[in-house]
């Protein structure tokens, strides 16, 4: 039996369009009061089960976390599919970021982060409105804080289009930023990315004392900030998905099985979730028996066709975006990652944190008020 994405009362998808709505005094999702500003800090990475985990790190953050506030970030477990949902308030089937790697309109293997280009235009591969377009329409003023170097980048024109970026190189960069700019005259929404914690995970670990004295920094300057926050200015704290550690031990070399290559023409995706590309004219449930039959014990295995049924990408996925998702998805629900070894430059096999599968420790993420969301 598969796995449902979602199993939270809310998701990712909430966040900002109860944020819009509460600026312009509106009902929303989320039951957010009135407010003049709102500024919701997506910390990279901080899956619910790592805060819980580091509680006495985080003495201001974490013990807001409970059943309430921890929510769906959705599915893929993946920055390009998750941020996309919390930007758009739409799910990968409507917005069309359904992986890390996929295959694009020319039949090549595309990263969604760094692969734009004029055959994946990001002002129409991916196919939402943002929150941030409609804000600029409503006289409402939209701003996303994040790292300077992606301030020109295609991902930045796919998700943040409509908010006027705005470049910190520090964490305590961007929090300087944001106070400045709720600060400031005339109804907002703020978008500020956090890519501290995601970063030193992927090199270190979650479980590492490098990222540990991240999140203790990150609670600092989130306390310094609400603090500071007026009675009509409000602070929501989430993450686009959790990061769990997989040992050098848990790395599975699907080519050394051969039957695992039959049939596929092309795999992508990311370690812990593949999207597995068919050869002309093989049937997708051959190849999704013979994984299966190898890796069912610690991986979910659907066909396209399965994994839509059961919601994965949301309660639809449009016709435009289904060609984009492998033919056969695999997902892992144990430690492990997997990999090719017939890449000499092992590309991601010195990657420790790790996410894009549906187990608790990569869906669950905190979401968290401060000022007047509280």
């Amino acid at each position: 039996m598969l796995p449902a994405a979602f199993t939270t009362r809310t998701s990712l998808a909430a966040v900002l369009p109860s944020s819009l709505a509460a600026v312009r005094g509106e009902e929303n999702e989320l039951g957010l009061p009135a407010v003049d500003h709102v500024v919701v800090i997506v910390v990279d990475g901080l899956g619910a089960s790592s805060l819980r985990a580091r509680a006495g790190h985080a003495r201001t953050v974490a013990p807001l976390l409970g059943r309430t506030t921890t929510i769906d970030a959705g599915f893929p477990t993946t920055t390009a599919a998750a941020l996309t949902t919390l930007t758009t308030g739409t799910l990968p089937g409507e917005h069309g970021m359904v992986g890390y790697r996929v295959r694009d309109d020319a039949g090549r293997l595309t990263n969604q982060l760094s692969g734009w280009d004029d055959r994946m235009d990001p002002a129409t591969w991916q196919r939402s409105r943002t929150v941030f377009e409609r804000a600029a329409e409503e006289g409402v003023a939209a701003r996303a804080i994040g790292l300077p170097k992606y301030a020109d980048s295609g991902f930045t024109a796919a998700v943040l289009r409509g908010a006027e970026f705005v470049g910190g190189r520090t964490m305590a960069d961007r929090f300087e930023i944001a106070e400045s700019v709720v600060a400031g005259a005339g109804p907002g929404i703020t978008y500020l990315y956090v890519a501290e914690l995601d970063q030193l995970a992927h090199a270190k670990g979650w479980e590492s004392p490098d990222w540990t004295a991240a999140l203790e920094t990150l609670d600092a300057l989130v306390a310094a900030f609400a603090r500071r926050l007026g009675p009509r200015s409000a602070a929501l704290l989430t993450a686009d998905h959790g990061v769990l550690d997989v040992p050098e031990s848990g790395h599975v070399l699907f080519d050394t099985a051969p039957e695992l290559l039959e049939g596929v023409a092309a795999v992508a995706g990311e370690p812990r979730f593949l999207h597995l590309y068919a050869e002309s004219g093989e049937d997708a449930a051959a190849v999704a028996a013979r994984w299966r039959a190898v890796e069912g014990e610690r991986s979910w295995v659907a066909t396209r066709a399965e994994a839509v049924a059961a919601g994965w990408f949301g309660p639809h996925v449009d016709d435009a975006v289904a060609p984009r998702i492998g033919d056969v998805l695999v997902g892992a629900r144990k430690h492990i990652a997997y990999y090719d070894s017939r890449d000499t430059a092992r590309t991601g096999r010195g990657m420790v944190g790790q996410h894009g599968s549906l187990t608790a420790d990569e869906t669950r993420v905190p979401l968290l008020r401060f000022g007047a969301a509280g």
